[in-house]
């Protein structure tokens, strides 16, 4: 890595996809070394002979799939970035809660591949502080789609998250960003991160409820100057949050 140039990995089951993949990585000039594989076995055959920087993987092949293979090489004693290339977008939460450093989609374009290489380099060629290692660690980042772009969303920017359908709209202070997640999903894995349900349909960072004010029709929180619905069943537990953090931020 101290050139600057990177070993890459790409995993694909389906030759076409693996040779389009290879040829737009070998076209760039950051990639020193180009490996391929056409299933997980192979692609952790190739990995304990060689280092790599980086894999773009597949995440639907048989066998163990590249979900599951990301997990596994989370557990290397030197984890190589992940990208993960694929034709479905309801691997992104998945994707974001691995570490992923970046998620594209099919059919690939090399102007993309370029752009994933360029956060690999970032995010891999300076030794991280342990610091920033844990701030990471504690920001993860969320796959969106933006003008045709995946773009990696840190969840410290979220402030509140809206239910629709099977999707969740993510709102940020300068726009919203539709995820192919539920909101109990996110729900559950986000409160650890101080988000609280305040309704079937809405999921609310609890730092920044500016008010919780009775209306004719029940309570409402203000987060960024919107009115949001608390549901009368969750009114009692978001008082009760309110009321803790506010105890905390005393002390």
């Amino acid at each position: 890595m101290s050139t600057g140039y990177l070993r890459v990995l790409a995993v694909d089951d389906e030759p076409p996809a693996l040779d389009e993949l290879a040829y737009h990585l070998r076209a760039d000039p950051r990639v020193a070394r180009l490996h391929t594989a056409g299933d997980a076995t192979e692609a952790l055959r190739v990995l304990r002979d060689d280092d790599v920087d980086v894999v773009f993987l597949d995440i639907r092949m048989p066998g163990l799939d590249g979900m599951e293979l990301a997990r596994v090489l989370r557990r290397f004693a030197r984890p190589p970035a992940i990208v993960f290339v694929t034709a479905y977008d309801d691997g992104a939460v998945d994707a974001f809660d691995l570490g992923a450093t970046d998620y594209v989609r099919k059919p690939v374009r090399a102007e993309r591949l370029a752009e994933s290489l360029r956060r690999v380099m970032g995010s891999r060629v300076v030794p991280a502080h342990p610091a920033a290692l844990a701030r990471a660690e504690e920001d993860p980042t969320i796959p969106v789609e933006l003008a045709g772009t995946t773009r990696m969303l840190p969840r410290s920017a979220v402030r509140w998250v809206e239910a629709q359908g099977d999707y969740a709209r993510l709102h940020t202070a300068d726009g919203s960003h539709l995820v192919r997640v539920s909101l109990a999903t996110l729900g559950e894995r986000w409160a650890d991160a101080g988000f609280v349900r305040i309704h079937r349909s809405y999921l609310v960072q609890l730092r920044l409820i500016a008010e919780l004010r009775l209306v004719n029709s029940g309570y409402v929180v203000v987060v960024d100057a919107t009115e949001l619905p608390v549901s009368r069943r969750h009114t009692r537990e978001l008082k009760d949050k309110l009321v803790r953090a506010a105890k905390q931020d005393w002390r």
